[in-house]
């Protein structure tokens, strides 16, 4: 018999075999990996139909454009297994159509869409000039590039949008933003969603953007808010509600009313002085209603601390605010000011530290500070009534003083805050500073720099009662509780979210 016939019918099985397997592969490939459809001009077996955005479009007419509801076609509902964010996606593309937002003859772009579902549903509604950026590509559909580092030309797009709440986790927001100002074109629309929903988070949005105005904004899920700017030349902010000018003539600033609720809404303040001050602020810390726990800070250029009268490095920067400060995951910058040599060479190799050996005061000029010749004797120097900062309304250079005081540059403190930070960074504030803060603080509402602070921690000196000897107040400072407790008021009512601290 003759064996031909059967080795011939193992090879042309093993070749079908092959092919099949081959094509399986690519069809993988294609559709999987690539996230592509198969009518984009590579080796298919099947495509979508030609008139798809004809289909598309025709639904597109037919809905009302006060639904965010939308009409899919059999094409759509046949799409890849990637099916649900692309409708979700077309959902939110018809409703900006109907609205006036986009158009099918809108040069799109999406940002850091990794599947480029997205891309595809714009396509599919016909907005056929649309392209994504991710940091991997997925050709034709994605190409390479980041948020905040777009490979196109200035004022190139109609229309850029960021889905799924990217940009709330977005390292670089500010050059974000700057990159859309640059590739936006003028007149044209920026659509972003975020899961940040509070009127703190809403203007630290707005406030990103230089080149564009706010539209509106309306929740697309239960957990997803989209907000629409549009790139204009002249910039008009929206009206802020109960707006409330601090400063004097030439230096006012604006607290906005949302944040005047927000100190509405802090821990009440201790009316009664305490007979014990160093137990009421450790049982007050649970009551502390932290701004970073009532709102989201994400979308803020940079995060500041600034520690005045910071001594140690560990007293209040690693006890207190890197151990127990909500921070949300943030990166601070930290800057200590603080007059005492003592502590000054700790902090020469604190990275994310910036020490300035300076006295925070409202002038550049001399001052005189008691100072604790002894960091070992805190307690002994307390019980004298002692204390690490200024010993008595401050002298400058030139007034007789005795032999318990050191000579300190002082330094503008606010003018030195209006050089550092802009209402675009996340400023948060402790202000020990040994009875001065009865002139430091209204300087800061003269300069309107008080207006960059976004949460202050103020320790109030007073004659307060000793803990060494009861019944004993302390003779170091003049002012009373009362005198505290006014300046606390007055801060909070001018929309200043402040912290007693002691």
């Amino acid at each position: 018999m003759d064996p031909k016939p059967s080795l011939l019918r193992n090879v042309l099985v093993r070749v079908l075999l092959f092919c099949v397997l081959a094509i399986g592969i690519r069809f993988a490939y294609i559709v999987t990996l690539r996230g592509e459809s198969c009518d984009l001009g590579d080796f298919c077996f099947f495509s979508l139909p030609d008139n798809l955005n004809d289909l598309v479009t025709t639904a597109v007419t037919s809905s009302s454009s006060s639904s965010s509801a939308i009409t899919v076609t059999d094409a759509v509902k046949s799409s890849p297994p990637r099916s649900n964010p692309v409708n979700f996606y077309s959902s939110v593309f018809q409703d900006l159509l109907a609205d006036g937002f986009l158009s099918p003859h809108s040069k799109s772009l999406c940002v850091e869409t990794a599947t480029g579902d997205d891309v595809f549903a714009l396509k599919q509604i016909g907005v056929s000039d649309s392209v994504g950026i991710s940091k991997k590509a997925s050709k034709p559909l994605v190409v390479t590039g980041q948020a905040f580092r777009q490979p196109f030309k200035s004022n190139t797009f109609d229309f850029i949008f960021y889905g799924g709440g990217g940009i709330d986790n977005l390292a670089k927001q500010a050059e974000f933003a700057a990159e859309v100002c640059r590739t936006l074109k003028p007149q044209g629309f920026l659509v972003v969603h975020t899961a940040s929903k509070d009127t703190y988070s809403f203007y630290s949005f707005i406030d990103l953007f230089n080149c564009c105005i706010f539209v509106r904004t309306r929740d697309v899920d239960k957990n997803m808010q989209e907000f629409v700017l549009k790139k204009e030349s002249g910039i008009v902010r929206p009206i802020r509600v109960d707006d409330r000018d601090l400063g004097d003539n030439d230096n006012k600033c604006s607290v906005p009313g949302y944040k005047r609720e927000l100190a509405g809404n802090a821990e009440p303040l201790i009316a009664e002085e305490p007979l014990k001050p160093w137990i009421t602020l450790k049982r007050n810390l649970k009551n502390i209603k932290y701004l970073s726990s009532m709102v989201d800070i994400g979308f803020k250029r940079r995060y500041v601390y600034v520690d005045v009268g910071a001594r140690s490095y560990g007293s209040s920067i690693v006890s207190w605010f890197k151990k127990q400060y909500p921070k949300q995951n943030k990166t601070f910058e930290i800057y200590a000011i603080e007059a005492d040599k003592a502590f000054h060479e700790e902090y020469r190799y604190k990275k994310g530290v910036t020490l300035l050996p300076y006295a925070a005061w409202v002038r550049n000029e001399t001052l005189f500070f008691e100072v604790n010749q002894d960091p070992g004797r805190e307690k002994e120097e307390k019980e004298k009534g002692r204390g690490m900062g200024r010993i008595k309304p401050v002298q400058s250079s030139g007034g007789k003083v005795g032999s318990d005081v050191n000579k300190i540059q002082g330094f503008d403190f606010a003018n030195w805050l209006k050089s550092t930070v802009s209402e675009k960074d996340f400023v948060v504030m402790k202000m020990d500073v040994e009875g001065t803060e009865f002139d430091l603080i209204p300087r800061l509402f003269k300069t309107g720099a008080i207006c960059l602070i976004d949460e202050i921690f103020l320790e109030c000196h007073y004659n307060r009662w000793q803990k060494c000897c009861p019944g004993e107040r302390s003779s170091k400072y003049e002012k009373t509780y009362s005198h505290c407790l006014k300046l606390f008021t007055s801060l909070r009512n001018s929309g200043v979210l402040v912290h007693q601290w002691w």
